[in-house]
């Protein structure tokens, strides 16, 4: 598929772009749908039928499969809804001010779409125009997002079911039996027995001429990373369509950090390597298919290679197409501020426009247990003290998506649940009986987890006026470290003016470059673990130091080696880049001489 734009809206939280595909993608703009949560998808289908006036039956959650079967109706609805709009769009030719108009205003002025529509008007070749536009006119892609670890046990009446109602493994299955010809986004690692379940379905396959109706995008931090799993899924051939590279930390949501493999240093090696990696997983899907009995591609198919995470400027944006061989950047966080675009509630949007640095922090309220971004004063967390301070603390868990801990018996449960932190917090009691410092250490840290899986939903419920006294009114939000440069709310075409350098919508002069921020983050991080590591070191925690020191450094010096050698990129700003650069080499060997008392 030919797309209109050169960036994608990652999928943000699980309802902030639950029904994004339906606010851009007839203007071209490809978006992600989380597919987390069948409870809040079925309420957005109900919304969105009656919107637009088509009939809705409800999918009970006493039927077969009704998780699978909820996600498919609404995504054929979304999809439904698109091509609406999309038809509306191209027969809006004669309409001043109308949505093609606008369509052709956001795209970039090197578009050969935007060129070739000026050539019609200017020659008043109106009708071959139409003709063209509805021939040729891109759609945006309406993709899916599976955190693939979030892939739950289910049960019926108390009895386990089969693997393949898991809720991973249900969400790709309705994502696979939708009328949709798009991609799923596999995020948060690697699940081989998820992996190995997309076999059971046609759509992943491709025919003879390399053509593939349902695609793979890998959210990968690092090639190894991407070799490892793009080999996996070619022994079933199965092919990975796009690598999208995600910032270790300078990123929203989850954070899953690297050892101190920065991002430039990571983007070299997809560069270096990236017909390398073609030819290596191609080998490999040709005997797969061959020994299925599958039609195998008459040459080899190509990849797209993708990256996310903190740019924030239209120069960030066209250096990393241009230098590195991007094929798309994803802009994620600022589109929070951008009400057309995202399910956001007044009270966050606000919160979000006046945030600086020190109110975005990595946490631990995930009960993932994985670094998680977070902005001070949200309401979730005010509703979580609440509990606290009432003696009550964790969640009612209405939804139960993170299930996956089975400390306290074999059917898991939720370790930001009330039944967890309630047996949790009597046996840390026991255990520390003597020890109130202790306890209270421990006691700070079980009730820190928050019910993610409804706080980061409920904003769309508020947006749309739908039902939330169920799930609560705390919204949680998670940005990335770069919404803290952005202070109002944007519309649509301005934000992606902003992308394309047509206007800045950044009023700050102090915004670090994308890979200096990144670099800062990670510094940061580092301090922060060795922080937590108990003293005396372990050799196990001396290596792991030395080595994320080691890659930090290797990181520097290759940001010098660009700096200097893009000279026109950067002349602007040169020197101030490489000061930042010495100034945190400085700062990381202060770090490892205070725990090692040498720079070995």
């Amino acid at each position: 598929m030919n797309y209109a734009h050169n960036f994608h809206i990652p999928v943000m939280g699980i309802g902030f772009t639950i029904d994004t595909p339906a606010r851009v993608a007839h203007y071209g703009i490809s978006s992600a749908i989380s597919l987390v949560d069948d409870m809040l998808v079925e309420k957005m289908r109900e919304f969105y039928c009656k919107k637009f006036d088509l009939p809705f039956q409800a999918i009970s959650e006493k039927i077969d499969d009704f998780r699978a079967k909820r996600i498919t109706a609404y995504l054929n609805l979304i999809d439904e809804i698109v091509r609406r709009k999309f038809e509306e769009l191209k027969n809006s030719l004669n309409q001043k001010g109308g949505e093609l108009e606008k369509y052709m205003d956001m795209l970039p002025d090197f578009s050969e779409i935007k060129q070739r529509f000026n050539h019609f008007i200017q020659s008043n070749n109106l009708k071959d125009l139409q003709h063209w536009l509805h021939q040729h006119l891109p759609l945006g892609s309406i993709d899916v997002n599976i955190m693939t670890k979030l892939d739950r046990e289910t049960y019926r009446d108390n009895e386990k079911l089969p693997p393949e109602y898991n809720d991973a493994h249900a969400a790709l299955r309705g994502f696979a039996n939708s009328d949709l010809k798009s991609s799923v986004v596999l995020s948060a690692g690697m699940n081989p027995r998820l992996y190995s379940y997309m076999e059971n379905f046609d759509d992943f396959y491709p025919n003879e001429k390399g053509e593939i109706k349902k695609k793979i995008i890998l959210k990968v931090s690092d090639y190894r990373s991407a070799l490892i799993q793009g080999k996996f899924l070619a022994k079933k051939g199965i092919w990975i369509s796009e690598y999208r590279i995600e910032s270790g930390l300078n990123c929203g949501g989850h954070a899953f950090a690297t050892d101190g493999y920065l991002m430039g240093p990571i983007l070299e090696e997809f560069k270096i390597n990236r017909q390398s990696l073609i030819e290596t997983t191609h080998e490999i899907l040709v005997s797969a298919l061959e020994a299925k009995g599958r039609p195998v591609p008459e040459q080899p198919m190509g990849i797209k290679i993708t990256a996310q995470g903190g740019v924030g400027t239209c120069d960030e944006h066209e250096f990393l197409m241009d230098y590195y061989d991007i094929d798309s950047i994803g802009w994620g966080s600022p589109f929070l501020l951008a009400p057309e675009v995202t399910n956001v509630d007044n009270y966050t949007l606000n919160l979000l426009a006046d945030a600086k640095e020190d109110d975005l922090y990595l946490s631990g309220i995930s009960p993932l247990g994985v670094p998680f971004n977070n902005l001070r004063g949200n309401t979730k967390d005010i509703e979580k003290q609440e509990l606290i301070d009432k003696n009550r603390p964790g969640s009612s868990c209405p939804k139960k998506y993170v299930e996956i801990n089975k400390d306290f018996g074999e059917k898991a449960i939720c370790i930001a649940s009330r039944q967890y932190q309630f047996l949790k917090l009597k046996e840390l009691k026991k255990l520390h009986e003597h020890d109130d410092e202790k306890y209270q250490e421990e006691f700070d840290k079980v009730v820190e987890k928050s019910c993610i899986c409804v706080g980061l939903g409920t904003s769309a419920l508020h947006r749309n006026n739908l039902d939330h006294r169920k799930e609560g009114p705390g919204v949680s939000v998670c940005p990335g470290p770069n919404i803290a440069y952005y202070s109002r709310k944007v519309s649509l075409k301005e934000m992606v003016g902003h992308i394309y350098g047509k206007i800045n919508i950044i009023e700050r002069s102090d915004r670090p470059h994308v890979f200096i921020k990144e670099l800062n983050l990670y510094v940061d991080y580092l301090k922060s673990r060795i922080n937590e590591m108990a003293k005396p070191l372990t050799e196990k925690n001396e290596k792991y130091i030395d080595t994320f020191h080691k890659n930090l450094l290797d990181g520097i010096e290759y940001y010098k080696d660009l700096f200097n050698k893009k000279t026109a990129q950067f002349q602007d700003r040169k020197e101030q880049l490489l000061q930042s650069l010495d100034h945190l080499k400085e700062e990381l060997n202060d770090v490892k001489l205070k725990v090692f008392g040498v720079l070995q």
